[in-house]
């Protein structure tokens, strides 16, 4: 369906693919997958056509359809919902609102320019007809419902509706152009976990080949039967999932490495006698021909390293007590959005809690509340009276960073002993590689400082942290780093992600925020969704018998009626 040959694409700062070589075929669900900078966007631009390789060539049909759904949402504010929809079909698009501008005239138009307009919105209704239109606009009414969106959505504002929303309507622009293959670049920014879960599932529902590029891990797993990847400048193809992935990663390295070795072992040995016997009268002839013999061998490469080359610990901090945190009655709201209503809540030492619920429902709110940001409403939100040393991360940590200070002073002052070397490896865990390492923070991007942040936040002696979206703005390996951390962290974590997989590494409590109330699950993220499922089968078992007892309760009044109709007679 598509080959990528040879691919090569150098920039002005520098290559960044060299002899790319994979392909696309029907129902493939390719995962590219590599660190910042490695080309996987570039990848599908290529292959989109937005952009020309440097070197090689695309392979594919002429007529293959291809849809991008690309990082940024391409959506307007100003439009609704159904005029949104709309522009995927251009020309029909300007037919229709040309019918829909002559309308307007019509209603107010003196009687010298009816003819006029008559003429006009016959053309164009012919226009319109040929186009198909009526059966595009079915197919528009036919897709809304499919993601997520009633006939009266339709008429809605786009501005109306959140991020997630709005990433819905541009996946449904691209599955209206009936794609045959689907590009997708980071579709999981800046979703909230129920989203995130609605588009895998709608995903797997397609029957289109997907090319997609995501840091969330647990995406990759349950929607990706192949992945791709780059390294120094090699493409590999693996199939499975990102899990399975790494397990033949890690098992062809150790395969790579022992081949390694006992070639070196046997290389060693041969070049020994060589040296022994070169000079003898009766084995130099013998001695020359294994020289030979070793000059011709292909020698085996030692298996690449791995990209996380430093492990890390935070700096060491007093044990807390056994109450790290408390909330009590917790009651508060913004205007008249009531985000908790009598919550309660124990954080214990040890505790590494992953805080779950849709975006706006209060979970940031809640790390400011302990952190005592903010005031409650009602109650108490208070740390733990013995030795509670806390450390925060919000999203704008990196408003308090010092502009006039480089990104490699910013580290080092906080870690004096490290050496140059171990401070820049840190920091290319967290993208900062080459002369990024020496620029100034005020000319760092927003990310960028972020980033930063991040790092210098994790050198601080603290035994509560508090992290709000700390892997926004991380690449895999850099997230991999922190789950590593984190795991060997002995002080008490809270906090609040979109990464399921991060979670999964890292929480062992979920508190999910519901209905105003603070729901304690006592395992990791998957005890988490066992027990969702647990209790969505009771509510639907619940309801099941509801609906029986209701039924037997009509059945019994009938009966009712009919005795008392015999008896009337």
């Amino acid at each position: 369906m598509i080959r990528l040959e040879h691919i090569s694409k150098i920039y002005p700062t520098g290559e960044v693919l060299k002899d790319v070589n994979w392909e696309l075929n029907a129902g493939d669900r390719i995962g590219l997958v590599g660190a910042n900078g490695a080309g996987k966007s570039t990848q599908l631009k290529i292959i989109a056509g937005e952009m020309e390789p440097t070197e090689g060539e695309v392979i594919a049909p002429a007529s293959l359809r291809i849809a991008y759904l690309t990082q940024e949402f391409e959506v307007d504010p100003a439009r609704t919902v159904r005029e949104e929809f709309w522009t995927v079909f251009t020309q029909a698009n300007q037919a229709q609102r040309e019918l829909q501008k002559i309308h307007r005239q019509m209603e107010s138009a003196p009687g010298e320019d009816l003819d006029r307009l008559i003429h006009e919105m016959d053309n164009w209704q012919r226009q319109f007809e040929a186009l198909d239109g009526y059966t595009l606009e079915a197919r528009i009414e036919k897709l809304m419902p499919t993601i997520g969106f009633s006939a009266e959505d339709g008429d809605r504002l786009v501005s109306a509706f959140s991020g997630g929303w709005q990433m819905r309507m541009s996946l449904g622009k691209i599955l209206l152009q009936e794609p045959d293959v689907l590009l997708l670049d980071e579709p999981t920014n800046h979703l909230d976990l129920a989203t995130i879960e609605w588009l895998e599932t709608y995903l797997k529902g397609l029957n289109v080949p997907m090319v997609i590029v995501s840091h969330d891990r647990e995406f990759l797993d349950r929607l990706c039967n192949q992945i791709v990847t780059k390294r120094a400048s090699v493409s590999a193809v693996y199939a499975g999932n990102y899990t399975a992935y790494l397990d033949q990663k890690v098992f062809n390295q150790e395969v790579q490495q022992s081949t390694y070795e006992r070639q070196q072992k046997e290389i060693e040995r041969q070049q020994a006698f060589v040296e022994r016997f070169r000079a003898s009268a009766t084995r130099s002839t013998q001695a020359k021909s294994r020289e030979k013999q070793l000059e011709k061998i292909e020698v085996i490469s030692a298996p690449l390293a791995d990209l996380r080359t430093l492990q890390f610990q935070f700096a060491a901090a007093p044990r807390s007590g056994e109450v790290v945190a408390t909330v009590t009655d917790l009651s508060h709201s913004y205007e008249d959005k009531i985000l908790f209503l009598g919550a309660n809540l124990e954080v214990n030492r040890g505790d590494r809690i992953a805080f779950l619920g849709p975006n706006g429902s209060g979970k940031s709110t809640l790390l400011r509340l302990i952190m005592g940001l903010e005031t409650p409403s009602e109650g108490k939100v208070t740390l733990g009276k013995h030795q509670v040393i806390p450390a925060y991360f919000e999203q704008n940590q990196a408003e308090a960073l010092d502009l006039e200070k480089t990104v490699m002073d910013t580290i080092h002052d906080e870690v004096p002993d490290w050496k140059n070397e171990d401070v820049r490896r840190l920091l290319g865990r967290f993208l900062f590689s080459g002369e990024t390492a020496f620029k100034q923070v005020g000319a760092l991007s927003g990310g960028e400082k972020a980033r930063l942040a991040l790092a210098k936040m994790l050198l601080q002696p603290a035994n509560l942290l508090i992290l709000d979206e700390p892997t926004n703005h991380l690449d895999i390996p850099a997230k991999e780093m922190l789950e590593a951390a984190l795991k060997s962290y002995e002080g008490t974590v809270l906090l609040v992600s979109h990464d399921r997989y991060f979670i999964g590494q890292v929480a062992n409590k979920i508190v999910e925020i519901r209905d105003g109330e603070l729901r304690t699950y006592l395992g990791n993220y998957h005890y988490y969704l066992e027990k969702l499922a647990e209790e969505r089968q009771k509510a639907e078992q619940g309801k099941i018998e509801a609906e029986k007892t209701v039924k037997a309760a009509a059945k019994r009044v009938k009966e009712q009626e009919k005795k008392a109709k015999r008896k009337a007679k």
